[in-house]
């Protein structure tokens, strides 16, 4: 009995020295995201589309997303680390199912496409950017359910927004 307690904590010993402080240097309980930076600005993105009202939803989900995954905090351009700007290219719809008996639309997407790019504020660098970025959003515009494509554009933002954000992550 004593003996299996000393392998199991000689195994526990082992599993935590295999474990690094810093991320790009293998496992690590520590944020992946770049510690230098303590706070971040999003201004509201652009939006080159006839389809209003996108830019404030994903502006609002990337801000909540940087509060949820990231340990930055939000401010103003002026005083931030770093700043993400982007612009919306594109929004289009597509059918994703029809009604067998009719032919009509049954189901959609919505597919929001930006670009984006994040910028050190202290030193001018570019740290991360992107260009045709995308995210779909599905909705039920068929009755009974009746879904207005707003439902669309929150899901095709909530997932941009998490990817992302993601995507801010240290370079490995």
């Amino acid at each position: 009995m004593i003996a299996l307690r000393w392998l199991i904590l000689l195994l526990g010993a082992a599993a935590l020295c295999a474990c690094s402080s810093d991320p790009t240097k293998g496992y690590s309980f520590e944020s992946a995201h770049d510690s230098s930076i303590k706070t971040v600005a999003v201004p509201i993105f652009t939006n080159d589309t006839f389809h209003h009202g996108v830019e404030l939803t994903l502006t609002e989900d990337i801000i909540k997303q940087i509060q949820r995954q990231t340990p930055w905090r939000i401010t103003s351009a002026a005083n931030a680390d770093a700043v993400l700007t982007g612009s919306i290219k594109g929004v289009n719809l597509r059918a994703l199912s029809t009604r067998t008996g009719s032919g009509f639309v049954q189901e959609m997407a919505v597919q929001v496409t930006v670009d984006f790019e994040f910028v050190d504020n202290r030193s001018g660098k570019t740290l991360t950017s992107r260009t045709g970025y995308s995210a779909l959003g599905s909705f039920v515009p068929a009755q009974p359910t009746g879904e207005r494509i707003d439902v669309g554009y929150a899901g095709a933002a909530q997932t941009l927004a998490r990817d992302l954000v993601g995507d801010l992550q240290n370079v490995w």
